[in-house]
């Protein structure tokens, strides 16, 4: 795909904190709206996946109808919408009214300050700050104060097809090591018959083949950083992840994977080409919608596959937030209050199927029974792993900065990106495991340097 390419969004990230800092005393951080003539139009970027394809659907005839508010959306892939928005916020550029942004950028972006706070607005008895799902929030805060709202929350566990499965006479656990997912792979990969054993992410970028790769090393025994941020990129157990998710994709993978991300692997699984697809938690929702997916109903879902630790999946929120450079922040709050609250999980499942409400946002979500009855087959243990990460110890090690799938500090973006670059290339073919990590080993050693002074 065309978005293979190298990103610089980390770059920016980690060199424009000080500019920030300097910049930060005339960011706009008032919180009204100066929006000249009245114009009631706000510009939000926002990630490319159906969940926010949903919202730009349903926003005219029921937001812009309700409240006035126009909304310019700009959609993007994710390593582009990385790019852009962390360029734009960090320069205090002023190009959007409301960003898309992660569990790993809230509160970073916070610290920096660079977003305007948003208790005092979320504490509105309306809204229901207590109804959010507590890891989540936590997630998107900074010294206890809600930077990001949800607009859905994830976790990572193993998707697969019964079907296939059964036909073969094969058992999936409900927490399978990441060797019995190898073994089922060679069991089910049918290449003549166009399916991959798995699926597994391998486009470049830390928010894509980093992702499963981390919480693989994670569950190895590995890490990025030891506690006094000594570097552990080219350990034996960051190495055999490494090798082992590098190996498993070039022998049973889908074809094209190193071109592949969230939306590729979606597309392919959905459509059937896959027996088994390790990712976000957050997928279940289309793939078992029967008017975009021709496994609807065939699917199953387990555990993210371990090996040394007894949970590995991640921690995500793509999340709501209100750069300060904003001048329309009263029209922005409105806007993100409605696409957070109970109304518009309501919304989306009687418009469009009770399946594809965002999940892991809210508590109350769980509750509907409408919702129960679409998700029975994975709502459940969407809201399990998502309360059994643990951010703060996510392996077998103590760690030096919170993050399951991330380190979270603001030169891991550009540290992930280039290994990331490499972990690619390595399943393409052009350069080993081991090349790979020698290089990403020296750049985080530059990182660790930092901090250890």
């Amino acid at each position: 795909m065309k978005r293979a390419r190298v990103r610089t969004g980390g770059v920016i990230l980690a060199a424009a904190v000080s500019v920030a800092l300097v910049a930060s005393g005339c960011s706009g951080a008032g919180g009204g709206d100066s929006s000249g003539g009245g114009d009631k139009t706000i510009t939000v970027a926002t990630v490319g996946n159906p969940a926010m394809q949903d919202i730009e659907k349903l926003t005219k005839d029921n937001f812009t109808k309700d409240t006035g508010i126009t909304v310019k959306y700009n959609i993007l892939p994710e390593n582009e919408l990385r790019d852009k928005v962390t360029q734009d916020v960090a320069t205090q550029g002023g190009q959007y009214d409301v960003v898309t942004i992660g569990a790993y950028e809230a509160p970073i972006w916070a610290k920096n300050k660079w977003l305007t706070g948003l208790d005092e607005r979320a504490d509105d008895a309306a809204y229901d700050k207590g109804d959010l799902i507590e890891p989540i929030r936590k997630a998107l805060s900074y010294e206890d104060k809600l930077y990001a709202v949800p607009f859905y929350g994830e976790s990572s566990f193993l998707m697969y097809r019964k079907d296939l499965f059964q036909a073969k006479g094969i058992t999936m656990p409900e927490n399978p090591t990441w060797s019995q997912v190898a073994q089922y792979a060679a069991q089910l990969d049918n290449k003549s018959a166009g399916i991959a054993g798995i699926c597994l992410r391998g486009l470049a970028g830390w928010g894509e083949v980093m992702a499963p790769v981390t919480t693989a090393v994670n569950t190895f025994g590995g890490t990025w950083f030891e506690k006094d941020w000594t570097a552990k990129v080219n350990s034996p157990e960051f190495t055999a992840a490494t090798k082992f998710y590098v190996d498993l994709v070039r022998a049973h993978g889908q074809p094209g994977a190193p071109n592949s991300g969230f939306s590729e692997c979606l597309t392919a699984f959905g459509q059937g080409k896959a027996a088994m697809w390790y990712d976000a938690t957050v997928a279940a929702g289309s793939l078992e919608d029967p008017n975009v997916s021709k496994v609807a109903g065939k699917v199953g879902y387990a555990y993210a596959p371990v090996n040394k630790t007894k949970s590995s999946g991640w921690l995500w929120a793509w999340a709501l937030a209100m750069p300060k450079t904003s001048k329309k922040q009263d029209s922005a709050w409105e806007f993100m209050k409605w696409a957070t609250s109970k109304d518009y999980h309501k919304l989306v499942g009687e418009q469009l199927g009770w399946s594809r409400v965002p999940p892991g946002a809210r508590k109350s979500t769980y509750e509907i029974p409408e919702y129960q009855e679409a998700a029975k087959s994975f709502a459940e243990i969407t809201l399990k792993a998502i309360e059994r990460v643990d951010p703060d110890n996510p392996g077998v090690q103590p760690r030096p900065a919170p993050g399951v799938q991330f380190v979270g500090i603001p030169e891991f973006s550009d540290l992930g990106t280039k290994v990331g670059q490499q972990v690619s290339a390595a399943i393409a073919g052009r350069t080993t495991v081991d090349a790979a990590l020698a290089l990403g080993q020296k750049e985080a050693e530059l990182v660790a340097k930092k901090y250890q002074e």
